[in-house]
């Protein structure tokens, strides 16, 4: 068995493919780079990640007990069931996409079913500093929950 090591791989063109056996998996030119999805559908690498994530273990509590973040040092409390997420490096424009959960960290399944008072979200502000989200109940009356996750994708500034 061989093994390559380099620093650097230069492509003949200006687009570089780097083939496993017969098959392209990777693809790269100024300021992009795609990777062989399943069949022959080719994905962005920039476009397809995540670029910011936060999950709050409890938001019910006095102080937020942040459990974990990317790309975000902090969750702000700003008030019953508001909340707002500044991102450490800002978004490009304000049309990226988030993708969340409030509500508990237990089944909440069993609770809407059961209990009838689901959580919902809406978004406060979106901007490309920070996103806002505001959580009520079933009564439409804010409400802060015991977890929330929250995670964006769009493009870094």
């Amino acid at each position: 068995m061989s093994t390559v090591i380099l620093d650097t791989i230069t492509g003949k063109s200006t687009a570089t493919t780097i083939t496993i056996g017969s098959t392209p998996v990777v693809s790269a030119s100024a300021n992009s780079m795609t990777i062989r999805g399943e069949g022959s559908a080719q994905t962005s690498i920039q476009q397809g990640l995540a670029k910011a994530w936060n999950h709050i273990n409890d938001a019910d509590a006095s102080t937020i007990v942040q459990g974990d973040s990317f790309n975000m040092s902090s969750a702000i409390d700003n008030g019953t069931g508001r909340f707002r997420f500044p991102f450490t490096n800002n978004m490009a424009n304000a049309n990226y996409v988030h993708i969340g959960n409030p509500g508990p960290a237990t089944d909440l399944y069993t609770q809407v079913a059961l209990r009838d008072d689901y959580q919902q979200n809406s978004v406060d502000s979106r901007i490309t500093s920070s996103f806002a989200i505001r959580i009520r109940n079933n009564s439409n009356s804010d409400d802060d929950v015991e977890d929330v996750g929250v995670g964006f994708i769009g493009d870094l500034a």
